[in-house]
């Protein structure tokens, strides 16, 4: 993998990502409710970017929003999430990326039931849990 995952191209990219983490990290795409990896996980380990190995969410800031999606209360530390404004699909929305790699991980909204209000809804496809088996 390259120093510097945020200058990859797009064939350096599909090369060491499947097409689904492809479209989702590299094309912003959204994988359907309920159907990913770690939406109905809770093991303890942290959930690092799957394009550049950043470590993004912790397990103990995971909760059940109900939504269908991994969602989390807060980042890993400070800087690791990039927030960006979202306008696609007639919404306005709050996207979130990986701050090393730029790579897509979903979407954060101000509903979270913690101290933090926040709910950052996230695609399995885009983290890898890293459990201390790992």
């Amino acid at each position: 993998m390259a120093n510097d995952d945020s200058k990859l191209t797009d064939e350096e990219w599909r090369a060491q990502l499947t097409a689904d983490e492809f479209t989702v990290l590299r094309e912003k795409g959204t994988e359907r409710a309920f159907s990913g990896e770690y939406w109905n996980v809770f093991e303890d380990g942290i959930y690092n970017c799957r394009g550049c190995g950043e470590a993004l969410f912790e397990s103990t800031s995971k909760f059940d929003a109900g939504c269908g999606w991994p969602s989390f209360d807060r980042a890993a530390s400070v800087d690791v999430v990039k927030e960006d404004s979202d306008m696609s699909h007639g919404m306005v929305r709050t996207e979130i990326l990986c701050q090393k790699c730029g790579g897509h991980l979903g979407h954060v909204f101000p509903d979270g039931p913690t101290e933090t209000g926040l709910r950052y809804c996230v695609n399995s496809l885009s983290v890898k849990l890293e459990t201390s088996g790992d």
